[in-house]
């Protein structure tokens, strides 16, 4: 038996499950699923396989479901089990509950309400990707899921043109060649990705390259499994004097010289006081 039955504080457990490898989940999860007085899931069947996998018996309770879909009705009857003394474990079908999954409005609610809120932390594709990628992770974002409509995901995508961290968001398999043609256009064909699929599972990939091959390369074909893409940061460019100018001139037209070199270089990443001293020639027009 490799879990063992202890007794929970009342309130919220968020229980990490395996994204792919069943054996990926934690002791102390099997422990909390074990052991709460009520267990929640956005896919009932899904948490009962898993249990069923580490021989963990229900033992008379029921498995509620909780989704984005789920009536407040259903919010609200594991809201009252909480504040009533019950211990509530919940999980959802892969992976950290709340990355890019349902949860928010339950651990909120939870939260508002005073209820103790607690995680068994484990598997999340987020993080796996990012240790597999081979990209830096000293600084990063997520952004869930891309836009499915194309006007959407373009100007998500163009907003991630000169973002000087990685990017990590996760793609579907039917839309994975729109996505990276998309990328491909909005960011350049030179930008280097990485798509990660079917993470932990048996024919799990890590493909890198530039967003040209990598478009190509997936829109041979439709893949299987869930998709993670990461965007390397854009290469720092130094700006060109014109656009300087151009910026400081704008800023000038609202705001002081003080205040439009301080703006000007924030945005840019320039030393200010370069920016000041071009900014007092620009005002006077003595700049060539």
């Amino acid at each position: 038996m490799n879990y063992r039955k202890t007794t929970l504080a009342p309130g919220l457990h968020l229980v990490s499950t395996p994204i792919g490898n069943a054996r990926d989940i934690t002791l102390r999860a099997l422990d909390t699923l074990a052991s709460a007085d009520l267990l929640a899931a956005e896919d009932t069947r899904m948490l009962l396989k898993l249990m069923n996998i580490h021989g963990i018996p229900l033992e008379g309770r029921r498995i509620h479901a909780f989704h984005d879909h789920s009536k407040s009705g259903d919010r609200q009857r594991l809201l009252d089990a909480m504040v009533s003394g019950q211990s509530v474990a919940y999980a959802t079908d892969a992976g950290t509950p709340l990355i890019a999954d349902p949860g928010y409005t339950l651990v909120s609610e939870a939260r508002a309400k005073g209820v103790v809120v607690t995680a068994a932390p484990g598997p999340s594709a987020l993080t796996m990707a990012l240790s597999v990628a081979g990209l830096p992770t000293d600084r990063f974002s997520f952004r869930g899921f891309a836009p499915p409509a194309r006007a959407a995901r373009i100007a998500f995508l163009t907003e991630l043109a000169r973002a000087r961290e990685t990017t990590v968001f996760y793609e579907t398999p039917r839309r994975i060649a729109d996505c990276l043609s998309d990328s491909r256009d909005a960011l350049g064909p030179d930008r280097v990705a990485v798509v990660c699929r079917e993470l932990t599972k048996r024919f799990e990939e890590v493909r890198s390259g530039s967003l040209n091959d990598l478009a190509e390369h997936f829109g041979a074909s439709t893949p299987k499994g869930e998709l993670v893409v990461l965007l390397a940061p854009a290469e720092e460019t130094a700006p060109v004097e014109a656009d300087v100018d151009a910026a400081i001139i704008e800023a000038l037209t609202t705001m002081r010289v003080k205040d439009a070199a301080d703006a000007v270089a924030g945005s840019l990443g320039l030393p200010r006081r370069d920016v000041y001293q071009r900014a007092l020639r620009l005002k006077s027009g003595e700049a060539n």
